[in-house]
Parts: C-alpha cells; structure tokens; sequence
C-alpha cells in the first residue's frame, strides 16, 4: 500500500476469487503438551529471545554514498515504545518465541493519518490464518481477542517466518524433529514417575531365623529411625543381631541408563535451535576455553542470523523496499559485560583512527573530552 493510499485512507482492491488456505504447521498448547515444559527447550528459547532483545537498536539513512543515524524517524521511535503495553525487549522476546514454537510471528503495523507507522501489536499466530490469493499475495485473516475479525495484506503486518517449505509459511523447528522432542517429553514423563510412584528404601534388613512378632518388628524400626536416621546419625556404625543383616538398595540400571538418557536429550534439542550447551546451563563437557568459544558461536551462528531476518522483515513491511531507511541490531551491544574485550577493540578503534576519544566516551556514556587550552 503506498503512502497516498495511507494518506487517502484507500484500501487495495481485494481479489474475491476462493483462497487457497495455508495453515501453521505445528500448533502448541498450553497445557501438559506445551513444549516449554521440557527445560531445554524453555531455556533455548528465553537466551535467543533475551539475547537480541538486548542488543541495540538503530535506524539509519542510507541515502546517497553515507548511513547517518535517524533517530527522530517513526520507526525510531517505535523501537522505544512499540505499543502501549509493551517495551522493545518485552516485544521481542514475544516475538522469538512465537517463532521459535511455532515457526511464524506476526506483528500487525499502525499508522497514522500520514501513513506514518505508530504501533507495532503482536497476534498470537493460533488466532491466524493464511491464505493465498489468486494474485500471490497473502491475506491474514486476524480473529481478535473480543473475537472482532479484520483481514490484513502481507504489507500491513511484520510477519517474521523460521525456514519455510514454500516460501510462503515457517515451519517449526519442534515440528521438524517432532521424534527429538516426543522421546525427551517421553523421558522427562518416565524419571517424573520414576521418583512419583517408586518407594525406593535405602535398604532391607533381612532375617537369617524365623520372622520377629509385629511387636518386635515395630521396635526395630523405630530404634532404626532414631539410631540411624537424619544428618546427625549419618555414617554412624550399625551392629545387627539375631542373624539380621543389612543390604544396600540403589537405583536400577535401567533407571540409571534412562537419567542418562536425559542428559543427551539436552543436547539434542540444543542442536535443533542451534545454542551451544554452555549458554543453556549445561556443562557436562564445559573448560574455560570451549565456553568462551561457545558464547562466540552463539553470537555469531544464533543470534546473528535471527537479527539479519529481523531488519530484512522490518525493510520489507515497516519501511518499504523502496525507502532509504533501513534497521540496524547491533550486535557489539553483546560486549557490555565484556570490558576487557570492549576496550581493548577500543583502543585498537583509536590506534587506527576509526573512532575517537570523544566518539568511544558518548557510547560507553561519557561527557565529551574538554580539549586543554593551549
């Protein structure tokens, strides 16, 4: 739709031909099928959407042979306030995760009488449906929480899509390696029955001579719990009588072999959202060195392409194709927590005469350098 349209307030011809409906491929509940309830996979997601959330956000002219900051454009100021109930890092970290579950997230966009765009809202993508018009274009059929239905054109909202079969619809990841999750759910379901429903003792005292009176039996027990029970009694030194003996209980091989099992299954869903293990609290194989790579590679290899598939959306739909506006993430944001790194990148900045002193002290937050007087 182009700014005249806005402008005017006229709506594209829509083609009245029968659709071709495109459907999500994999939709998630909320309940016990959820699969945020498997750690991993809640874990993946909240580093990926809470990585590029914090990253920061620009808006650039790149008209003629220079990129100048906008920072008083529309879409500049979306980036402060998206809407009235979310901030930027709250938005995208819905955003993520309604990719990262369910292979699309759609964003429809506001704008003003000037065609200028003031709000970005999120849609949860089950309230969605797709279809496919005799044009090619795609039209978003939104069913509203008051349950109101509106019909947007794919240049009215931000549809941010996981690798596609079609080009048209993402697909899930989850859906993609359904086997990966349904034998970690079915994992996760076996060691929280195992410890639910099990009565495992420590141990079992058993009679050489004939079985004690009920009587005895109860004495025994008791003076058991109060001898050797507790963190005070522990490793204290049991004397049995009466031909009793005492053998130890403990877990199964096949229960043993299955708490294993878990352990694996972490890494494979890190491998299907592409996160190394390290950056999900797993370090069974972690040394200093491969988890400052691992935090490299996930930058690079995770975050990276999500922000590119970012600012390639935000040119397609919020600024237009033709506009010379265009977004920019930046991803050096990453080493504020890193201070050996930033100002050793710094002073190498300087050393070349890519930045100066004054230009390094506004990023870090600094008051310009008063140049001494002669």
């Amino acid at each position: 739709m182009s700014f005249l349209d806005r402008l005017f307030g006229r709506t594209e011809k829509r083609d009245t031909v029968s659709a071709e409906p495109v459907l999500p491929s994999m939709w998630f509940p909320r309940g016990p099928g959820n699969p945020e309830g498997l750690s991993t996979v809640l874990a993946c997601v909240n580093a990926i959407g809470s990585g590029i959330g914090s990253l920061d956000v620009y808006v650039y002219n790149t008209s003629g042979d220079t990129r100048t900051e906008a920072p008083n454009h529309p879409v500049a100021r979306l980036i402060r306030q998206p809407n009235e109930n979310q901030t930027w890092p709250d938005l995208v970290e819905w955003l993520m995760g309604s990719v990262l579950l369910t292979g699309n997230a759609l964003l429809t966009i506001q704008y003003d009488g000037a065609g200028r765009p003031t709000g970005l809202t999120p849609v949860p993508w089950q309230c969605v449906q797709v279809d496919r018009l005799a044009s090619g274009r795609l039209r978003y059929t939104v069913i509203a929480w008051q349950g109101i239905t509106r019909t947007y054109l794919d240049d009215e909202v931000f549809h941010l899509r996981d690798r596609s079969d079609d080009g048209l619809m993402g697909r899930s990841r989850l859906s993609r390696a359904r086997d990966v999750h349904t034998a970690a759910a079915a994992l996760q379901d076996y060691s929280l029955n195992m410890w639910q429903n099990q009565a495992t003792p420590s141990g079992i005292i058993t009679f050489e001579n004939a079985r004690p009176a009920p009587a005895a039996l109860d004495e025994l027990k008791q003076e058991v719990r109060n001898k050797f029970s507790g963190t005070g009694n522990a490793r204290q030194v049991m004397v049995m009588s009466n031909g009793m003996k005492w053998q130890s209980i403990g877990i199964s091989p096949e229960d043993a072999e299955a708490l294993e099992s878990r352990k694996f299954s972490v890494q494979e869903l890190c491998r299907v959202y592409g996160v190394p293990p390290p950056i999900v609290q797993d370090y069974s194989n972690n040394t200093f060195t491969n988890a400052t790579q691992a935090s490299l590679w996930f930058a690079t290899n995770t975050l990276l392409p999500w922000a590119r598939k970012i600012e390639a959306e935000f040119k397609r739909s919020v600024f237009g194709a033709s506009s010379p506006f265009e977004m920019h993430i930046d991803l050096s944001s990453l080493m504020r927590g890193d201070y050996a790194t930033r100002w050793q990148s710094y002073g190498i900045a300087i050393q070349n005469q890519i930045l100066t002193v004054n230009e390094i002290r506004e990023q870090e937050g600094y008051n310009p350098k008063q140049e001494d007087a002669a």
